[in-house]
C-alpha cells in the first residue's frame, strides 16, 4: 500500500494502479529476467541466509554480486495462493485464489478453479513488451487447459501443473490421476522419476537461454524441489549435511550455477537480471530451516511469509547489498515492467508496487507500502506497518473467546517473542484501522471485500468457447 493514513489509503492505492510504470531503460537496454522460484525452501536454507547445513555457493555468489532482500515477503505460507500473487501483482483474496473450489488451501489436480484467464499476468506484461517467455517447472494455478501457462502469456511450457506429491508414486490411494509432465498443453510422461526433475528443468531452462540470447526474453523457472517428497540425482542424494531436504536443496544450488555458467559464457550477464526466492517458508518438519524467524510453511509468523530473496543485475544492481525495506512477491510484475519499458493493467487495481529504488540502491528510499496485510486462507490474521507486526486473529481458532491483538516490534523482536500491545495502545489502533481497510477492501472469512476479482472457473471458460465438459 502506498503511504496513506485515511481510511481511503486502499482507494487512493487503486487510482494510482491504474497509471502506466515508466521505463528507465530504452528498448535496446531492456534486460533479460531470470526468475527462479523454489517450492518450500527455508528463510535460512541457503548460505547467504544463514545456513550452516548446506553448501549453496552459486546462491552465495548471486547474493556476493548483487542484493538480498532481508523482508521479502510472499502473500501466503502456502502455493497456489503465493504464485497467484507472483504472477499478476495482487493479493490471493483480490483474485479469488486464496482457497480452491472447495475451500483447500491450494489448487488440487482436476479442479474447477483456477487463475482467471482475463488476468493480466507478469508474463503477459512481458510479453506486450517484445519478451519470449518461458516457464520450466511448477505451475499450480490450475491443471485444465483453461488455466495452463501457454493461456497465461507463456510461449513454452515445461513442466508439471501442481505439486509434485499429488500424483501417485508416493501416495498410495490414488486419488489424483499419474502425475504429468507436460510440454506446452500435451502430457509427455507420467509419474516421472522425480530423481532427474531438478536436471531436466535446467536442461530445458537453459535450452531457452540458448535459444534466446539475443533477448529479450523471460525465463520463469518454479522448481519442484524442496517441496515433499525431496528427491536428488545420484550426483546429490545423501551427500548434504541435512538428509534429502539438504540433498534436494543443494542440488537446486547446482542448477543456478548451470543458469549463471551459461550466462557468462554467452556473454549475456550483463544484461540479465537474476532473482532467487521461495514461494512460501519452509517445511520446518521436513528439514527447513526459518531462523531467527518464528513458524513455517502454513503459517500468518514471518516463518511462513518471509523468505529469501537474492536478485543480481550487474552495474544495475548494488554488489553484495542488503536491503530490509519492506518489499513482496506482487512489487515484481511493476518492477519488472518499469524495466521492460512496459505497462502495468490500467483498467484494475494491482496491490504490489514498483521497486527499483529499492534494488538500485538509491539512497534514502523507503518501502513504498504503507501496510502488508498477512491471510491464513481467507481469514486476515495479521498486518504489518513499518517494524510493528499486529496479530488480530489466530489460524483456525476453534475458541470463541475473544482475541486479544498481539504487537510485536520486528526490529527488536524478530523472532515474535514478546507481545508489547499493552505497551503501545496507539500503534495497535493505528494498525487495526489498516486491517480495517484491508477487510472493506480485500474481504475477511466468509465477507467479500469491495476489490474482489472472480477467479476462473472450468464451467464459465467453456461456456465462453462453446467446449464440452
Amino acid at each position: 500500500m502506498t503511504r496513506e493514513t485515511s481510511s481511503a489509503a486502499l482507494s487512493i492505492l487503486a487510482i494510482l494502479s491504474l497509471l502506466a510504470v515508466p521505463s528507465v531503460v530504452e528498448a535496446a537496454e531492456q534486460p533479460n529476467i531470470i526468475l527462479i522460484n523454489c517450492d518450500d525452501l527455508g528463510y535460512a536454507d541457503i548460505g547467504c541466509f544463514g545456513s550452516t547445513k548446506h553448501r549453496t555457493p552459486n546462491i552465495d555468489r548471486l547474493a556476493a554480486e548483487g542484493m538480498r532482500l532481508t523482508s521479502y515477503y510472499v502473500t501466503s505460507g502456502v502455493c497456489s495462493p503465493s504464485r497467484a500473487s507472483l504472477m499478476t501483482g495482487c493479493y490471493p483474496r483480490r483474485v479469488d485464489l486464496h482457497v480452491d473450489h472447495q475451500g483447500g488451501w491450494v489448487l488440487f489436480p482436476r479442479g474447477k478453479k483456477g487463475l482467471n484467464p482475463s488476468e493480466v499476468t507478469m508474463a503477459e506484461v512481458l510479453k506486450e513488451a517484445g519478451y519470449a517467455t518461458a516457464i520450466v517447472g511448477k505451475w499450480h494455478l490450475g491443471d485444465q487447459p483453461e488455466f495452463l501457462p501457454t493461456r497465461q502469456g507463456f510461449d513454452q511450457y515445461f513442466g508439471i501443473p501442481y505439486s509434485n506429491d499429488m500424483g501417485w508414486t508416493d501416495r498410495k490411494d490414488r486419488r489424483y490421476p499419474p502425475l504429468p509432465v507436460l510440454r506446452n498443453e500435451e502430457v509427455v510422461d507420467q509419474e516421472p522419476d522425480q530423481r532427474y526433475l531438478t536436471q531436466r528443468y535446467t536442461k530445458k531452462a537453459i535450452d531457452f537461454i540458448r535459444a534466446r540470447s539475443e533477448g529479450p526474453f523471460f525465463l520463469y523457472l518454479p522448481h519442484s524441489m524442496p517441496h515433499w517428497p525431496q528427491y536428488a540425482s545420484e550426483d546429490f542424494a545423501g551427500r548434504s549435511a541435512n538428509g534429502k531436504w539438504g540433498d534436494a536443496v543443494e542440488e537446486i544450488d547446482w542448477s543456478t550455477g548451470q543458469i549463471l555458467e551459461t550466462l557468462a559464457e554467452l556473454g549475456i550477464e550483463d544484461r540479465t537480471l537474476v532473482l532467487f526466492m521461495s514461494d512460501n517458508g519452509g517445511a520446518v518438519r521436513h528439514g527447513a530451516s526459518n531462523k531467527p524467524l518464528r513458524g513455517g510453511k502454513g503459517g500468518t509468523y514471518e516463518g511462513g511469509q518471509r523468505v529469501c530473496c537474492v536478485v543480481r543485475w550487474p552495474g544495475r544492481i548494488p554488489a553484495g547489498a542488503t536491503c530490509d525495506e519492506l518489499t513482496t512477491s506482487m512489487d515484481l510484475l511493476p518492477t519488472f515492467a518499469r524495466l521492460a519499458g512496459g505497462t502495468v493493467p490500467a483498467d484494475r487495481t494491482i496491490d504490489g508496487q514498483d521497486i527499483w529504488s529499492l534494488l538500485s540502491g538509491q539512497p534514502g528510499t523507503k518501502t513504498p507500502h504503507e501496510a502488508f496485510f498477512y491471510y491464513w486462507m481467507g481469514t486476515l490474521e495479521c498486518v504489518r506497518s513499518g517494524p510493528w507486526k499486529l496479530r488480530v486473529a489466530l489460524k483456525r481458532r476453534k475458541s470463541q473467546e475473544p482475541f486479544s491483538p498481539q504487537l510485536f516490534n520486528l526490529s527488536e523482536d524478530i523472532g515474535e517473542a514478546t507481545d508489547v500491545a499493552a505497551d503501545h495502545p496507539e500503534v495497535v489502533a493505528r494498525l487495526q484501522k489498516l486491517a480495517e481497510q484491508a477487510r472493506e477492501e480485500l474481504g475477511d472469512d466468509g465477507a467479500t471485500g469491495s476489490g474482489q476479482r472472480r477467479a476462473g472457473f472450468v464451467e464459465d471458460a467453456r461456456a465462453l468457447t462453446g467446449a464440452d465438459d
